[in-house]
């Protein structure tokens, strides 16, 4: 359902597939697959019941445009009706054929992997700076009311802002410090230096206590 809904919304899902190797090939006529892939085959895609249920689908993916309906609502919903609920299954077969899809450039584009990695790496790191950022409570957000805990939340994405847009400047003024003495700072390898470190933040401050001199 998840790759159906993305294609339905003009996305091209891409991310990382996990136990890849399991997954398999739905096409819509397996004799005449070609025989180095029939091993990976799992089925045949239901065209007749994407046809028969198409006005559905659209009328799905128009309300999801609309704003009408999220689309992890409709997804809940589609998982909560019955197996042989024709637009949940319908949707389905929309979704195999948009996933057989993206394995087959998944696996012939190397450049989209690394893409698809780099990108899993800056998700990682910046949830691992939030979870730095939440000191008290032991990381828990505990507040009772909903107002509470948007405002926690918005408080804890705002200190993130504020320590990527800190690292983002000074990075800069290094950079152009760098090449005023002289040195080289390929503009190639500015993509692949994240602002996302803390290391070099004491996040819990710093407490001095002077001893008070002795009359």
């Amino acid at each position: 359902h998840l790759f159906g809904a993305s294609s339905l919304l003009g996305y091209n899902l891409v991310l990382r597939i996990r136990d890849l190797p399991s997954k398999r090939l739905y096409v819509f006529n397996p004799d005449t697959t070609p025989r180095e892939l029939r091993k990976l085959v799992g089925g045949k895609a239901r065209e007749d019941l994407i046809v028969a249920n198409w006005p559905d689908i659209f009328r799905c993916a128009a309300t999801m445009t609309a704003g009408k309906i999220r689309p992890s609502q409709l997804l809940r919903k589609l998982a909560s009706y019955p197996r042989q609920n024709n637009l949940a299954v319908a949707l389905r077969e929309v979704g195999r054929i948009e996933r057989t899809l993206f394995i087959i450039e998944w696996i012939l584009d190397t450049d989209m992997q690394r893409r698809a990695q780099i990108g899993l790496n800056k998700g990682e790191a910046h949830h691992a700076l939030k979870n730095a950022l939440r000191i008290g409570r032991q990381g828990e957000i505990r507040d009772r009311t909903t107002e509470g805990q948007h405002y926690r939340i918005a408080g804890l994405n705002l200190l993130t802002a504020v320590i990527i847009y800190w690292n983002t400047v000074h990075l800069g003024h290094a950079v152009t410090e760098r090449r005023n003495e002289g040195l080289d700072v390929p503009p190639e390898f500015l993509p692949h230096i994240s602002p996302l470190g803390w290391a070099h933040i004491l996040l819990t401050g710093e407490y001095l206590w002077p001893k008070e001199p002795k009359a």
